[in-house]
């Protein structure tokens, strides 16, 4: 009995400690009239009523309103940050600014950026590299691409991102066929990486290994077969190539 007196003790303080937490917000941003009324009368509901309208709903409204501003207007934001850039050269700034270039298709500019942060303190910082990576990759440059990208390959998640997958067809676009098929074997993952290890298969394929090629495009295919839509999300384009190369070479 003393238990349950306990508990709802314990309930009412938590709702005391909510009630104050938004009557103080509600008074900050001058909602005070329109609100605490409702928190002060409806105690839990009227806080929880409170949290969603005046926080929770009102922040993901503004992230919407900023995500949509970028969409229809993505140059406002890039001079907004050339503004910033201009005015304070600082790493973080040089960054921002590379980061909306190549989010752009400004792949020479966001290069361009980049390039020079990677020195000293910043020299393999991965973020920097995986985005110098993707504009490499974008503007033909496999020859720089496979410079920089060692200085990531001791990070964790590696061979399960898309880094390495670029990283590899650098290598195979040079002709480093070795090296290419090392990275390849890395990303064949089960369950996962199928963009990588189609593209594997399809490197096997131009080296005529077609039986090596098969085993890739099969264990994609028996393993989408376990796995309902919503699983293989994104990965269905590739699985279907792995199917339609597979027939291809058992025809």
């Amino acid at each position: 009995m003393f238990g349950i007196f306990e508990n709802l003790y314990e309930y009412y303080y938590l709702v005391l400690i909510l009630q104050g937490i938004c009557v103080f917000h509600s008074i900050r941003k001058g909602n005070q009239s329109k609100w605490i009324w409702i928190i002060v009368f409806l105690p839990l509901i009227g806080c929880i009523a409170y949290l969603f309208t005046e926080i929770i709903k009102r922040r993901h409204v503004s992230s919407l309103q900023e995500g949509m501003a970028t969409l229809v207007n993505p140059g406002g934001r890039i001079k907004d940050l050339e503004k910033k850039f201009t005015f304070s050269d600082t790493h973080a700034n040089r960054v921002a600014l590379a980061d909306a270039y190549l989010e752009s298709g400004l792949y020479e500019k966001a290069a361009e950026l980049y390039e020079p942060t990677l020195k000293g303190m910043f020299y393999d910082n991965e973020h920097v590299v995986k985005q110098l990576i993707i504009a490499y990759h974008h503007l033909g440059k496999p020859e720089k691409l496979i410079e920089i990208a060692p200085r990531i390959k001791n990070v964790v998640d590696f061979s399960t991102s898309k880094s390495n997958l670029l990283y590899a067809l650098a290598l195979e676009q040079t002709g480093k066929f070795d090296l290419a098929e090392k990275e390849y074997k890395a990303m064949n993952h089960r369950f996962s990486n199928y963009e990588a290890r189609y593209q594997y298969g399809d490197f096997l394929l131009h080296l005529n290994r077609k039986e090596d090629a098969a085993l890739i495009f099969n264990d994609m295919v028996e393993e989408a077969e376990q796995m309902n839509r919503k699983e293989k999300g994104n990965n269905t384009i590739w699985i279907d190539k792995a199917k339609t190369e597979l027939k291809r070479i058992l025809a």
